[in-house]
This record gives structure tokens, sequence and C-alpha cells, in this order.
């Protein structure tokens, strides 16, 4: 459920279109470099931070502006 709740927040902080629109974008760009579904989409920087963020449960109390673009590679 906090992976999901931390994808909000990267939605709203994004727009929600440009989230989706980077978030497909992101994805190719991993599978053409990759070659591997389940890669592509653990390496999405969006994941990528709600995966290591998850059981935090107080992470979104203290989650900065635009914090998944740290996770970006």
């Amino acid at each position: 459920m906090n992976h999901e709740k931390i994808h909000i927040h990267q939605q709203i902080e994004l727009l929600i279109i440009f989230f989706y629109i980077w978030y497909v974008v992101e994805y190719y760009y991993w599978y053409f470099k990759l070659k591997d579904k389940n890669l592509a989409y653990h390496n999405i920087c969006f994941e990528r931070e709600a995966y290591a963020q998850e059981q935090d449960l107080n992470y979104l109390e203290h989650r900065k502006l635009w914090s998944f673009w740290k996770y970006k590679m």
C-alpha cells in the first residue's frame, strides 16, 4: 500500500500525464537496453524509489519534491 502511495505523490509532482509519459519512455529505454521486461520495470526510477522506501511508513512525511530523481541511473 505504501508503494502505491509513493506513486501517487510522484504522479502529483508530474501532473499525472508527465508521470505516465516519463514512465513509458523510461520503461522502453530500459527494455531496449536490457532486453528483459522485468528488469526494465524494476529499473524505472519511480519503481526504484517506491520499492526502496515501501517499508518506511513515514517516508512520505519527510519525502522531498522530486525525490525519484536520485533513483535515476
